[in-house]
């Protein structure tokens, strides 16, 4: 039943987002945005938004990485679009969603591909964009951050380009508190498969998440890429840890 709503809702609107994209439409950046409030309804999951996104112009949101679900809370935050690995580009309509949201696609594995998704990242904000960096390089148990990788980091090296640290936590299941042993349910992590996942969680019900979004940075702060890195890894560790075990220390 869930499913059908949710092709019923997406199939139709998918065409819509290409032609703006092709009309290069400002409603190609915000549209998606508006999409995944509707979806995290129909889901039930409910965002918990603490914080604000940096102010008008170049943003670079880096955080921690749990879930396939992370896409659909990020995107009800603000019109974002994501970094995303290569390989996504070719999953059946996870693919097409990504592209149509304007992802950009890096290939980690080789130098002169990341090079070239450096600069693609790098045009991108220079339009004014808000990218969305999972810097962990993977999805982990929603329990802990994994360190950050800093190489994607240098594209945040244009001038007024900010750098928002954001943590995301998994913390409620039907307005009780979510347990170690649920959690899996939700966190998309190590070699769980994707729709065996995504199906049952669609069938566990409601969620609650956290959405703690940090003091923006810059790289203009005397601060290099690696030292940013390890700023933002640190606010996002201490968000989640907050979040999850003392969440009136972050309101």
């Amino acid at each position: 039943m869930l499913l059908g709503l949710l092709a019923a809702l997406t199939l139709p609107l998918m065409p819509l987002q290409q032609v703006f994209l092709w009309l290069r439409l400002d409603l190609a950046r915000t549209f998606p945005m508006h999409y995944h409030r509707l979806v995290c309804r129909l889901l039930g999951v409910r965002c918990d938004v603490i914080g604000r996104t940096a102010a008008d112009g170049p943003l670079l949101i880096v955080s921690n990485h749990v879930s396939w679900l992370d896409i659909l809370v990020l995107s009800t935050v603000a019109p974002v679009s994501f970094v995303a690995k290569r390989e996504v580009a070719g999953w059946p309509i996870f693919g097409t969603l990504a592209r149509l949201q304007r992802t950009v696609f890096v290939d980690r594995a080789r130098r002169q591909a990341v090079r070239v998704s450096h600069d693609e990242m790098s045009g991108r904000l220079a339009a004014g964009d808000t990218l969305v960096l999972f810097p962990e390089g993977t999805s982990s148990d929603g329990r802990r951050v994994l360190p950050f990788k800093t190489s994607f980091f240098a594209a945040a090296g244009l001038p007024g380009v900010k750098v928002q640290p954001v943590s995301l936590a998994y913390r409620g299941h039907r307005n009780m508190p979510m347990n170690r042993r649920l959690l899996p349910s939700y966190a998309w992590y190590g070699e769980m498969e994707l729709i065996p996942h995504l199906l049952g969680a669609l069938s566990l019900g409601p969620i609650e998440v956290t959405v703690v979004l940090h003091a923006p940075l810059a790289l203009d702060d005397g601060r290099d890429r690696k030292q940013l890195a390890r700023h933002a890894e640190a606010e996002v560790r201490r968000g989640l840890s907050l979040a999850l075990h003392d969440p009136a220390r972050i309101r």
